[in-house]
């Protein structure tokens, strides 16, 4: 098993995924995490990376970028999932990782998994983690902390009812939204 399941041997944001927060057997445990061979057999990065080479992410191999990987422009292109992590930041993620060291990434990470657990607990009205989980994986960690907090203050001062997960949802998405937190116009 890998130190740490919540990046993706492809660079792959797997603590940013709806599955990974997802309770019953349908749950992801992360990249190479519990029970992972069950749910993904056949997964060629993982025999390639962890248990070939035993490396944690592909970034750490000097081979990297292999044969395996599109280029960058061709996971721009990509069509996002509700129930997966972007394919958008894999070249972004492992290039981080292979100039700055997997510990600093996973320092990142931690934060950045740290503000979705925030947005899944406390404004996931039971159909948004998909949207926070795309939220969480852009870039501007700042903008996303600020989104927080204003949906914070306005809930306040609007006096919204903590029961009310709807509108409470609701607020934090307007936000992330007008604060173009990601690099498409829109997340919903």
């Amino acid at each position: 098993m890998k130190k740490y399941p919540t990046i993706g041997v492809c660079g792959l944001d797997c603590g940013l995924c709806p599955r990974y927060y997802t309770e019953g057997i349908s749950r992801c445990p992360g990249c190479d995490g519990p029970d992972f061979s069950d749910k993904h057999p056949s997964c060629s990065f993982i025999t390639c990376c962890v248990r070939k080479r035993n490396l944690e992410v592909c970034a750490e191999c000097s081979d990297f970028p292999c044969s395996k990987f599109k280029s960058d422009e061709e996971y721009q292109k990509l069509e996002g999932s509700s129930s997966y992590p972007s394919y958008k930041n894999i070249m972004s993620n492992l290039n981080f990782i292979k100039e700055n060291g997997i510990e600093t990434f996973a320092e990142q990470q931690k934060k950045r998994i740290g503000l979705l657990e925030i947005m899944i607990k406390n404004f996931d009205d039971g159909r948004s983690k998909s949207f926070f989980c795309r939220a969480a994986g852009f870039p501007d960690l700042k903008k996303l902390e600020d989104s927080i907090e204003k949906a914070n203050q306005k809930i306040r001062s609007d006096n919204i009812n903590p029961d009310d997960k709807k509108t409470i949802a609701g607020i934090l998405k307007d936000i992330i939204n007008k604060n173009s937190i990601s690099d498409e116009s829109r997340l919903s």
